[in-house]
């Protein structure tokens, strides 16, 4: 087997010291925090209810009885959160916040995010458990330092929700791969959400109209294609941002109609999030699931997170338990859509359109109302690409020389779900939860075929720690038969092996398989940290490099 000859990496001694010592420091102080939250963590502060931040609501809510068959609400009261006296000093005593059924949806980001239960009415985009992620929902979201001291509610009055969120991962792969190397990444994310209704006052037009924005600021190396992995990533945050100020990943109108039974999308959004898509995907640190899943995600059409694309979303909801979704964008033929910032919305060969189309079934079992999440897609991309193996005749073009025969149109389908087996309390996601997922793409212009995606997950009510979470997962992908050929063609022809939409290879591909396993620590309102293992077997789906087993450690701060 020929292995593609590697970069000449010059090692800079200084730097790795400095880097070490970093990392140790960082671990040391991350554990101190991991402690005091623990101690901390011990009772359950009061979270804010998954419902809009109005008063009567809030009260209507609330009082949800058994007869209804609703999980029970737990009495009103008042309670003043904790606050470690570090803190208090800094931003001061907090006034009482009323108590009232928490919702414990552990998420990727730092808050417990609110959502709207299915059985008390639909949601929209932002507000659905199963749609698009966003760390900072304009429905009564937890933060660090709480209202700003009087500027959130001055804000949200008015109709503006703005949330401020920072995220950052140490990781290293300390045996297996090319070679034993870390990485520090990390973004800065903000998002604006707009309720036109409150901001102009307008007639009933502007009832449900929304704008919806999020910008972030990435920055970092990539762990995997340190060790030898260009076909997978580890770090959940490192890539498609580009090391720039302000990347935008969406940008969007949204208008909804008849209680939300219809809901419209229109602007600069990522496909990948709204499609394919279930809040526990990102509670994992590997990008084949964050993000839009593979194959799709790594198609030009639909990528996911944080690329955005031209395009528009309608989704018709009949009823509680079933939605149809379907999507139309624009297919940039660029390494970045909208260039490397997302903000170049004009470039050029836009030419070409894909369509998704979902159904989706959410049924909930039993007295406990053991919540489910079912879902069906295919995406059509219309473009035209080139085959990974033949030629304009049919033969490796990898040997010939010749142009590789363009596919007329990429197709990708998939099977997303997941089932509530426990429940531990009120919310979506406060339970044992199963999940699964099945990906296939086009082989002939894929560089992966067929994905496959099996999760356990629960929360630490069982240790007393509600608003902590857990899970293990077990991905595997298999490389398709045409990206095969073309790279044994190439072995045999004593030349360069050929990559594709997954990046260059170090031998011939077969699959790849990732185990995982992560603890997501709540230590305080906005404030999570989340230490993470992964073994990679297969980098990079090739057997040139031994198993590479990676530990990481991400922390979320929601201010």
């Amino acid at each position: 087997m020929r292995i593609v000859s590697e970069l000449d990496i010059k090692t800079n001694k200084a730097r790795h010291a400095y880097g070490t010592m970093r990392s140790v420091y960082t671990v040391c102080l991350l554990a101190v925090i991991c402690l005091i939250g623990w101690q901390q963590g011990l009772s359950p502060p009061a979270m804010a209810q998954d419902a809009p931040a109005s008063t009567k609501k809030s009260a209507s809510r609330s009082s949800i009885s058994k007869q209804d068959g609703n999980p029970p609400a737990e009495p009103q009261t008042t309670k003043k959160t904790e606050t470690p006296s570090w803190l208090q000093r800094v931003i001061g005593n907090r006034a009482p916040t009323p108590k009232v059924p928490f919702v414990s949806n552990p998420t990727p980001f730092a808050e417990t995010q609110p959502t709207v239960p299915l059985y008390q009415e639909i949601p929209s985009f932002l507000q659905a458990s199963y749609g698009a992620p966003s760390f900072g929902p304009p429905y009564g979201t937890t933060h660090l330092l709480g209202d700003w001291g009087g500027i959130q509610p001055w804000l949200q009055k008015r109709g503006l929700y703005f949330a401020l969120n920072v995220y950052e991962d140490i990781a290293g792969n300390v045996s297996g791969g090319k070679r034993q190397a870390y990485s520090a990444a990390g973004q800065v994310g903000s998002t604006l959400d707009v309720d036109w209704q409150k901001l102009l006052h307008a007639s009933s037009w502007s009832n449900d109209f929304w704008l919806h924005m999020l910008v972030v600021n990435g920055h970092g190396t990539n762990l995997s294609r340190l060790y030898g992995d260009n076909s997978n990533q580890v770090q959940q945050i490192y890539g498609g941002r580009g090391n720039v100020v302000a990347h935008l990943v969406w940008s969007y109108f949204e208008k909804a109609w008849l209680q939300r039974k219809i809901d419209l999308a229109v602007g600069w959004i990522p496909p990948g999030a709204f499609f394919q898509n279930s809040p526990w995907v990102c509670n994992f640190m590997n990008v084949w699931l964050c993000g839009g899943e593979s194959p799709t995600k790594f198609m030009t059409a639909g990528r996911g997170w944080p690329s955005g694309n031209i395009g528009t979303i309608l989704r018709v909801m009949p009823t509680r338990q079933f939605y149809l979704m379907g999507g139309l964008f624009a297919v940039s033929p660029h390494a970045y859509n909208g260039g490397i910032s997302g903000w170049s919305w004009g470039q050029d060969n836009l030419g070409k359109l894909a369509t998704h189309f979902e159904a989706g079934w959410i049924p909930q079992f039993g007295p406990h109302h053991l919540i489910g999440h079912y879902k069906v897609g295919i995406m059509y991309d219309n473009s035209r690409y080139n085959d990974l193996y033949e030629d304009i005749h049919g033969a490796p073009w990898v040997l010939t020389g010749l142009p590789a025969r363009k596919q007329s149109g990429q197709t990708s389908v998939w099977v997303l779900a997941d089932q509530m087996l426990v429940r531990h309390g009120p919310g979506e996601m406060n339970g044992l939860i199963w999940g699964g997922y099945f990906g296939w793409g086009s082989g002939k212009t894929s560089q992966i075929s067929h994905s496959f995606t099996t999760v356990l997950m629960d929360t630490g009510a069982l240790w007393k720690r509600p608003l902590d979470s857990v899970g293990i997962a077990f991905l595997w992908s298999k490389f398709s038969r045409s990206a095969i050929l073309s790279q044994e063609a190439a072995v045999a022809g004593n030349l360069p092996l050929p990559g594709g939409n997954y990046g260059l290879p170090y031998g011939i591909q077969g699959h790849e398989a990732i185990y995982e396993a992560y603890y997501g620590f709540h230590v305080m309102e906005g404030f999570t940290i989340k230490p993470d293992f992964q073994y990679v077997n297969h980098v990079g789906g090739t057997t040139v490099f031994k198993d590479a087993v990676v530990l990481s450690t991400a922390v979320n701060i929601a201010f």
